[in-house]
């Protein structure tokens, strides 16, 4: 098992933790949370433990806004035929689901387009454009992608097909020719938050038409179920803008979610409250099956289903998709462990970059993740497809996976994507020169620290500090993310007060007591096995865990959910 880096983030200053431990009446630890992520007097507090939809942005903010909101206008007033283009994963198929469901609840003239993963690829496409022009659409709407098809958007305009494009990711050098470009990444846009999904781009696109045109007689906020699907399995930070959106989201999907999401909860076996994380675990990978496994129209026909049997037909249907995306992601992943353990140099790398033709291209995201779990380092898994070798790309913590590819575009046909997950097409014979090339680009550039899991932890806390009271107030800090991740604790002279336990031979579960501490409490430990032995002779031990709610049986108790042990 490879040790983990443990970094306990700089404490702040102790007037900082009282003035504010004090104005909202909370615990020095809490405060000192609260403090690190930028909360430091009683406003800043009140806004992020009761977010109001106040707190939105004015979409008009956004650069092309108004121009988008015009050129919709024109094409109602025209009667002109409308496309919704969305990409094939969680973010697309909700961004398409949210504005083909709201504009088609008051205009029948359009339609929606999602691409086939495997005959078109990601993003806008050759077969998209002719078959928006065979079938005289006048506008094309995409969402979640479209930032760089400069070619595939002047091909459409040949057609006498305006554009209006709706994404998040980073703009090449040169925009695309569209109506409008709604992108809070270009850098002539002066939005305040720059952070939110495609679903959440189109979101802001409703609101938007909807505050000129009241007659439509939509409210925004009843898409919002869909919105934060978006932002929990895009893996975009929990702040500013998503962080509200995604508090009212949540109580929508617990309170009145569509059918479509209704089922997947059901499906997902969702009993416990609704988090971001039982979305991303629960709900997403149901929802990508779709697009991974055939076509991602089926997720968007479950995301609009209008009633509880149709959504459960879809949601079914998805169900078997997911069985089959696991049983080519275990396959592939051994596969792909098996190539880098079997070759020297592959296992001294800093990167790992896989490839093999017959690779499900579903799945290849996924493997690449696993991959990292595992070692550690930036990761690409390549496939073949159309004739090309095309990849998902993977990144550790704090190193931008999006860059180092960038500096290897020589060797590449098309890349885009983020900071940890990007996608590329180049060339077969191109894969060697790439893989050499971005070992060197990424060894230049990364820290050893960078390649060392990281337990990133808030503060140190006794046991007797962990009370009912205390972790309600951690649970008001949800939803948790990125860039607000369920606050990790460090807590030292730990031994077990009784009941340790293997669980399926690798779990540890046991109760946890502190030198100098009444409190005992339940903890587990998943994947921490190997250390039963040494606690079992007595060993007293330091461990970063954080606190989570235990469901058995109708019976709740606090419990630490153990991220690393040290040994004293």
């Amino acid at each position: 098992m490879v040790e983990k880096r443990w970094v306990l983030k700089a404490k702040p200053e102790r007037e900082i933790i009282d003035s504010l431990s004090q104005s909202i009446n909370v615990s020095p630890p809490i405060a000192t949370i609260l403090a690190q992520r930028g909360i430091t007097n009683f406003d800043a507090a009140r806004s992020f433990f009761r977010p109001t939809l106040d707190m939105l942005h004015d979409p008009f903010l956004m650069k092309d806004m108004d121009v988008a909101v015009t050129r919709i206008e024109q094409a109602i007033a025209r009667q002109e035929k409308i496309l919704i283009y969305g990409d094939y994963d969680v973010d697309g198929t909700t961004s398409v689901a949210l504005f083909f469901s709201f504009l088609n609840s008051f205009y029948p003239a359009c339609d929606f387009y999602i691409p086939d993963r495997y005959k078109e690829g990601y993003g806008i496409s050759d077969a998209g454009i002719e078959y928006a022009a065979e079938n005289n659409f006048n506008l094309i709407i995409s969402l979640d992608c479209g930032i760089k098809s400069v070619r595939l958007v002047e091909k459409a305009r040949s057609y006498g097909i305006d554009f209006i494009i709706c994404d998040h990711h980073r703009p090449g050098d040169e925009l695309p020719p569209a109506v409008a470009v709604l992108d809070p990444k270009r850098p002539d846009c002066e939005y305040p938050y720059k952070e939110l999904p495609g679903c959440a781009i189109g979101f802001k696109l409703v609101q938007a038409l909807v505050s000129q045109n009241p007659d439509w007689y939509a409210d925004p906020l009843d898409l919002l179920d869909l919105v934060v699907v978006s932002i929990a399995s895009d893996i975009v930070p929990i702040t500013g803008e998503n962080r509200v959106l995604a508090f009212f989201g949540l109580k929508r999907l617990k309170d009145s979610p569509r059918p479509g999401l209704s089922a997947l909860i059901k499906l997902a076996g969702i009993r416990t409250k609704m988090t971001i994380t039982g979305i991303v675990f629960g709900m997403a990978p149901r929802i990508n099956a779709a697009g991974r496994i055939s076509h991602a129209k089926t997720a968007v026909n479950l995301l609009l289903s209008e009633s509880e049997e149709e959504a459960y037909h879809f949601g079914q249907q998805l169900d078997v998709k997911n069985d089959k995306r696991r049983d080519f992601d275990a396959t592939i992943t051994e596969e792909a462990i098996a190539m880098i353990e079997a070759n020297e140099a592959l296992r001294s790398s800093k990167t790992t970059v896989l490839f093999k033709n017959d690779w499900h291209k579903g799945v290849i995201g996924i493997v690449a993740s696993r991959c990292i779990e595992r070692y550690h380092r930036p990761t690409i898994i390549l496939t073949m497809s159309n004739n090309k070798a095309t990849g998902s790309a993977r990144s550790v913590p704090g190193f931008d996976v999006y860059n180092a590819i960038e500096n290897c575009s020589d060797l590449l046909e098309q890349f885009g994507g983020h900071m940890y997950a990007a996608g590329l097409t180049m060339e077969i014979n191109k894969v060697e020169a790439f893989q050499k090339k971005f070992e060197e680009v990424v060894s230049s550039s990364i820290s050893e620290e960078l390649l060392t899991p990281l337990v990133d932890i808030d503060t140190e806390i006794t046991l007797d500090k962990i009370t009912p009271k205390f972790f309600n107030v951690i649970n008001q800090m949800e939803p948790f993310g990125p860039e607000n991740l369920c606050p990790v604790f460090l807590a030292e002279n730990i031994s077990v007060a009784g009941s340790l336990r293997l669980i399926k031979n690798k779990h540890l579960k046991f109760i946890a007591q502190q030198e100098d501490c009444n409190n005992r409490l339940e903890a587990i430990g998943f994947n921490l096995g190997i250390y039963e032995k040494r606690i079992k002779n007595g060993e007293k031990f330091k461990m970063a865990f954080s606190i989570e709610e235990n469901n058995y049986m109708g019976y709740q108790s606090i419990q630490l959910n153990i991220k690393d042990i040290k040994f004293d």
